[in-house]
């Protein structure tokens, strides 16, 4: 007697350019809800319903919500950071080619989705100790900008981003840049009229800073 030999589908792990496709669709849609509902508000079984996967594909990848959130905010982080890392600093200068990463730097952060995920980070960092997603954000995007002041600026104190000096000096021009501007949209200023801000503040800033670098205020290059 004939048998009949079914062919269909295999079931198991799916291939790894699928799993990457329902990875992202579940970050998307754990983003969009937190952005939406707050950490509170959004529950894992309206994120499932809304990345088109079941809870247990959820939870085979993210242990609870506040594992979940934490990717989803370091995805958001790690965008930023890659955008930026396309940037190619413009520029004569050392002044103008500084100019021009602390504009991308500003341009970059001040969205509504990083700047929501932020203030929601801040929100549940006592709840969710653990994760340290503002230390994070600190050091990864610290190092971003310190390598594209190695590539962009081209003095031979930036030959070696790994250098203890370099890291100094370039966490303190980041954050000199960023933070002002990172609190007032923090506390819900307006974006469009803080972007319009963005260039003389960083040329005040890039001077405030070279000055300080050749001046010893940094330590000695």
């Amino acid at each position: 007697m004939d048998v009949a030999v079914r062919t269909g589908p295999r079931v198991g792990r799916p291939p790894s350019e699928l799993a990457g496709e329902v990875e992202a669709r579940i970050l998307d849609a754990a983003a969009k809800l937190f952005l939406e509902r707050g950490f509170e508000g959004a529950s894992i079984s309206e994120i499932a319903e809304v990345a088109r996967a079941g809870k247990p594909t959820i939870y085979a990848r993210y242990a609870d919500k506040g594992a979940l959130f934490e990717a989803a905010f370091l995805r958001e982080l790690a965008k930023r950071n890659a955008r930026l890392e396309t940037h190619h600093a413009e520029g004569e200068t050392v002044e103008e080619r500084l100019t021009s990463i602390g504009v991308a730097l500003l341009d970059e952060s001040l969205s509504e989705d990083f700047i929501g995920l932020m203030r929601l980070a801040i929100a549940e960092a006592r709840r969710l100790p653990d994760m340290g997603l503002v230390r994070q954000c600190r050091e990864r995007g610290g190092r971003t900008v310190i390598r594209l002041l190695a590539e962009g600026v081209g003095e031979p104190f930036w030959s070696d981003p790994e250098d203890p000096r370099a890291m100094k000096a370039g966490r303190f021009f980041a954050e000199s840049v960023l933070l002002p501007f990172l609190l007032r949209a923090l506390a819900r200023e307006d974006l469009a009229a803080l972007r319009q801000e963005i260039a003389p503040h960083v040329e005040e800033r890039t001077r405030f800073f070279l000055a300080a670098l050749r001046n010893g205020g940094l330590g000695e290059p």
